[in-house]
């Protein structure tokens, strides 16, 4: 018997999302180390600041309509794919508009044309995606995460490949937008091939009520999220220019990476293993326990090695950030312990509440971004990882309690 199979469905699941996600974490890496070595901080700074822009509208292709697919009863199915094939059609289209508008805005408000044409590029990637996300989320409703898991490896492993590559032939901010161009069309045909899906037009499509109310509260999750992550990027830039983002974005990349990395596949693997359980709080509990037993060791060792890999990778000019990088490093484990209950709550038909518990932590990291601000990225990283850690797991505390209720043991 391989180790494979001796381990759960859920362990094998996130092995493989973890293996996917580091491939795509090492091959950001390179792009990381390319571009600091090529390129100086304020062109990095305006790359930065059209990603940032771009994965804040992302956020809004997570609109829970993938995870209606997922948790659809056998009879439903059919209809729940052709209402979803139709809003994910819609729904992309509007974001190419809005990406669009976006980028006009930005170089309204900033004087870049640079900024538009780099936004306008991103916006292409939502027209390749409508065509492969009904696919996408039936292959993992049959079980098939390993394979979503490879795919969405190569496309990035492929777009980074191609980021490093053009960072050291053509330096400039161009280099980091046009690969995840080129790679979209890689994830379509994979996601199409993976797993092939016609409508079944003598079925009426499902009514839109459930998508819009479950939805709500996933999509304004997402966002919020998003905005987390990437709105106080814009705001360095506002508040301390283009140059100080630069290397905040060297910083995040270096050393937030695995916390959401390893978060996203954590999330990715646990919402169908929650759904098809038999007994969810047992399941939750070893999803967590496996986790942060594989997580934390690997925390602590990277912050240990922050002083030896930043000098190396990036040069002796960015040594700077190394204390930057170690403190953002620790972000992981309370980010792991927050998302195994965020996929709880999703899991329960509860989004909402992971909505607000979102929103407030976002609202409290941007008030911290602004306020230390003028103390430099130092403050502001210790700010992050303590109010990431005081909402984290202070809201993750009713679920955890829950589930390792059963653990405690009985007084006779």
């Amino acid at each position: 018997m391989t180790l494979t199979r001796r381990l759960g469905p859920f362990t094998r699941n996130l092995l493989a999302y973890g293996l996917s996600e580091a491939a795509a974490k090492a091959s950001r890496l390179a792009v990381v180390v390319a571009v600091a070595r090529t390129m100086d901080a304020g062109a990095i700074g305006v790359a930065a600041a059209a990603l940032a822009a771009s994965d804040i509208l992302k956020a809004l292709t997570e609109n829970g309509v993938g995870q209606r697919i997922i948790v659809a009863a056998d009879r439903d199915l059919a209809a729940v794919c052709r209402t979803a094939r139709r809003i994910f059609h819609a729904w992309c289209l509007g974001l190419v508009a809005i990406q669009l508008g976006l980028g006009a805005a930005l170089w309204w408000a900033s004087g870049e044309a640079a900024l538009f044409l780099l936004v306008a590029l991103l916006a292409g990637e939502y027209l390749f995606m409508p065509g492969g996300l009904v696919n996408c989320a039936l292959a993992m409703r049959a079980g098939k995460l390993r394979q979503t898991a490879a795919i969405a490896a190569g496309q990035v492993v492929g777009a980074n490949a191609l980021t490093a590559l053009l960072a050291v032939v053509m330096p400039g901010p161009l280099a980091l937008v046009l690969p995840r161009l080129l790679a979209a069309p890689i994830w379509l045909i994979a996601m199409r091939r993976l797993h092939p899906w016609q409508p079944d037009t003598a079925v009426a499509p499902a009514p839109l009520t459930p998508f819009v109310r479950y939805g709500a509260a996933v999509l304004g999750t997402e966002v919020v999220k998003a905005l987390r992550l990437q709105a106080d990027k814009l705001l360095v830039g506002a508040l301390l220019g283009a140059e100080a983002l630069g290397l905040y974005f060297l910083a995040f990349n270096a050393g937030l990476g695995l916390a959401t990395s390893f978060s996203q596949a954590f999330a990715t693997a646990l919402f169908p293993h929650l759904c098809t359980a038999t007994d969810r709080a047992a399941a939750l509990r070893q999803a967590i326990l496996v986790s942060l037993g594989v997580l934390v060791p690997a925390v602590l060792l990277q912050a240990l090695m922050v002083p030896l890999y930043v000098p190396v990778l990036f040069g002796d000019a960015w040594e700077g950030l190394t204390p930057v990088v170690r403190i953002l490093c620790l972000s992981a484990i309370p980010a792991i312990v927050w998302s195994a209950a965020a996929q709880w709550l999703r899991a329960q038909d509860r989004p909402q509440v992971e909505f607000s518990v979102t929103v407030a932590m976002t609202l409290a990291l941007l008030a911290n971004t602004v306020i230390l601000a003028p103390h430099g990225l130092v403050a502001i990283a210790w700010g992050y990882l303590a109010i990431s850690a005081v909402a984290q797991i202070g809201a993750a505390l009713p679920t955890l309690t829950r589930a390792f209720a059963p653990l405690r043991p009985r007084i006779a």
